[in-house]
């Protein structure tokens, strides 16, 4: 089954995915089980015992992992280890897009020092197996999108990958935000994190704070139409919000979203040639900022994207849809969405 891809490479199916050549056999690790009873859990289904001791974790796909101690050696999805350091969690190795942009941080990085990290590859379908196996990981960790497939884990080497570490996935799809930032959280926790620590409550504050003011925005300008996209060189990508946590929430927020239709069996887009881009009306959009997607200036070379009354308007803001799910990266996003929101008139 092909994974729901979220961009220009949502639509093209595994034929895009570049098949991995194990180079060799390699040495793997026995297979951790993720099933059986026993333990004390906490309200979030992980247990664990200071520095060390039996470690769990129930994940999103149902299944409890378990080790003789807590994980130490974390591998993750880039977003999701820079979520972790959030909560004080470090990475050894990350996959998935985090090279910088336009000389910048790569968003979907956060705060982490990429640099420091041994990436296992940044493209769709790249994921080095002997790094991976080298590194020597206790635990694997991604976000699903949805569940069960670990975004950015290549289906064709799932069963090797598994074989070197037991694996956990976060689900982020159809739900709202405050679930997967609850997820996150409580795995974080389980592997060492305070969450009583003053920069994750500080961070937590941050948020709700940032919440009620995109509920005040949404509330005093009512009737402005959002609209979430993406584009490629030959299709325009309309969100179906129900199908993103984050959307979902900012809906529940008061924000009045355009709704896609869903195009596909995943259901996260409607697809329209840019001859239809102007389909629907739109008084701010949200434009997806990952590396994955046409930026603002590839934009502009499109004619239709050019006449958009919003754009025309200049009333546009970063979609961050692939943001790190704690407190601390999502509270500036709601913030941005917020003012874009409370400054945007009707067109």
């Amino acid at each position: 089954m092909p994974l729901p891809r979220p961009s220009l490479t949502a639509v093209e199916g595994p034929s895009r995915r570049r098949l991995l050549a194990a180079g060799g056999a390699l040495a793997l690790a026995p297979l951790l089980a993720a099933c059986g009873d026993g333990g004390t859990k906490d309200a979030a289904g992980s247990s664990s015992e200071g520095g060390g001791g039996a470690w769990s974790f129930k994940d999103d796909r149902g299944r409890t992992v378990r080790a003789d101690d807590r994980p130490q050696r974390i591998v993750a999805y880039v977003s999701t280890a820079a979520a972790l350091y959030d909560y004080g969690v470090e990475c050894t190795g990350v996959f998935g897009p985090s090279a910088p942009i336009d000389g910048r941080p790569n968003p979907q990085a956060g705060d982490l020092d990429v640099g420091e990290l041994t990436s296992l590859g940044t493209a769709w379908g790249q994921f080095n197996l002997e790094k991976y196996a080298a590194l020597r990981p206790d635990l694997l960790v991604s976000n699903m999108f949805p569940a069960p497939d670990l975004w950015y884990v290549p289906a064709e080497s799932s069963e090797k990958i598994e074989a070197l570490a037991p694996t956990v996935g976060i689900d982020i799809a159809r739900t709202s935000l405050l679930e997967p930032l609850r997820r996150t959280a409580a795995l974080a926790e389980s592997l060492g994190a305070d969450l009583s620590a003053k920069k994750v409550t500080d961070a937590e504050a941050r948020f709700e704070k940032a919440a009620e003011t995109v509920r005040a925005a949404a509330r005093d300008n009512g009737g402005l139409k959002v609209m979430a996209v993406t584009g490629d060189t030959e299709n325009f990508y309309v969100a179906v919000p129900d199908s993103y946590s984050d959307l979902t929430f900012f809906k529940d927020l008061g924000v009045e979203f355009v709704e896609g239709k869903k195009s596909d069996e995943w259901g996260f887009w409607e697809f329209l040639s840019w001859e239809n881009a102007n389909k629907y009306h739109a008084d701010l959009v949200m434009v997806d900022h990952r590396s994955t997607s046409l930026s603002l200036k590839q934009l502009e070379e499109k004619a239709t994207w050019r006449e958009l009354p919003a754009v025309k308007a200049g009333q546009l803001t970063t979609w961050s849809m692939e943001e790190r799910f704690s407190h601390a990266g999502f509270a500036p996003v709601l913030e941005r969405l917020a003012e874009a929101v409370g400054d945007a008139k009707r067109l």
